[in-house]
């Protein structure tokens, strides 16, 4: 029986950034379609656009639907959820932009949610421009979260070199102290390390937690949060068969390259996590929503208004994007397979 091809849903983000460069250009490359079937979300006149104002984009062929149950299996599509005319200003954030990036967000989750689409790529959007009485999220992450009905995610980021998380996401760096529990973060402990083996393949992985404050605290003298909060979490997690060590010191911790022994790597707030890892990671990164029903993986880079449309822009985080998401589903089938197959073994044994 021949396997069918996973349908990636693309949605095309800001189109005054980068998105259709790095869409069109990983599409560019008609090996891609040997083992998946790309449907992007968005207009064919703006992907018309690109192809005319980038040279090496012109040949891009996309076929043209209006309705995902329309895909064509052995070519690249486009769904065309913005039909009227749209100003496309490369480099510029505009609110036009930001409600058209939201309706192929919208489409494409519709059709996610309906089965029309088996994993889902977003291309980044301003997360500012996107504020509206219809979008009140931070980001990406926060959105699917609430679209899915999950209380429960996690950001984390994956590259050759690192895969980290983050216990406390889009917030002020000023809430992170308040935000952090013990219980919240043994929930992210928790979510990492079954997303290790469920969505990575990783049998017994290995979790690294860095430290709040300078020093890991330094035993108290530099804070507290390590001994009332990090380090019984990490005791708890012990206890339910998770192998998580630390709190590290975090400069400590990535200068010495300590973090190679460990699978993943659970920081306390945003930018300690992302900062190590977009300076090791930035052209291969991956963004992946790790808790949700669904399959959702986006470049580890912005909108990049600073190079729209000038050719600049490098596909590489994109198409590993792409590549992450099809092997996670990949993973995610086969070990409900396993332990579906797991289940009907022990019921029969009964």
């Amino acid at each position: 029986m021949i396997e069918q091809k996973i349908r990636i849903g693309i949605t095309h983000g800001d189109i005054n950034g980068v998105g259709y460069e790095v869409i069109l250009k990983t599409l560019a490359d008609n090996r891609i379609l040997d083992f998946c079937t790309p449907v992007i979300y968005g207009s064919s006149r703006i992907a018309s656009f690109y192809r005319k104002t980038i040279s090496s984009l012109e040949n891009v062929s996309l076929n043209n639907i209006n309705n995902a149950s329309d895909i064509h299996t052995k070519r690249a599509n486009i769904v065309n959820c913005i039909t009227e005319e749209v100003h496309v200003e490369p480099g510029k954030p505009t609110e036009e932009a930001a409600q058209i990036a939201l309706r192929s967000l919208e489409a494409a989750v519709a059709d996610l949610k309906s089965g029309k689409i088996d994993v889902l790529v977003t291309a980044p959007f301003n997360k500012h421009t996107m504020q509206s009485s219809r979008f009140k999220f931070p980001g990406h992450t926060e959105y699917l979260s609430a679209a899915f009905g999950v209380k429960e995610h996690l950001m984390l980021l994956a590259g050759d070199a690192m895969k980290v998380g983050v216990a406390t996401g889009h917030i002020p760096l000023s809430e992170v102290s308040a935000r952090l529990s013990k219980a919240q973060i043994l929930g992210k402990l928790e979510l990492l390390n079954q997303t290790l083996v469920r969505d990575f393949g990783i049998r017994r992985p290995r979790i690294a937690l860095l430290g709040l404050n300078p020093h890991a605290g330094d035993r108290g003298l530099l804070g507290k949060e390590e001994e009332e909060i990090i380090n019984p979490a990490i005791i708890e997690a012990s206890k339910k068969n998770i192998i998580a060590f630390g709190p590290y010191p975090a400069d400590g911790f990535f200068g010495s390259t300590s973090y190679r022994r460990f699978d993943a790597i659970l920081a306390m707030y945003h930018d300690q996590g992302l900062i190590p890892f977009k300076a090791l990671c930035f052209n291969s990164g991956v963004n992946y929503t790790a808790g949700l029903p669904y399959i959702r993986t986006s470049p580890a880079h912005g909108v990049g208004y600073d190079i729209a449309g000038a050719d600049k822009a490098s596909p590489d985080s994109f198409r590993t994007a792409l590549f992450t998401a099809c092997d996670i589903f990949k993973n995610r089938k086969q070990y409900n397979e396993l332990h579906a197959n797991a289940g009907k073994s022990a019921d029969a044994g009964k």
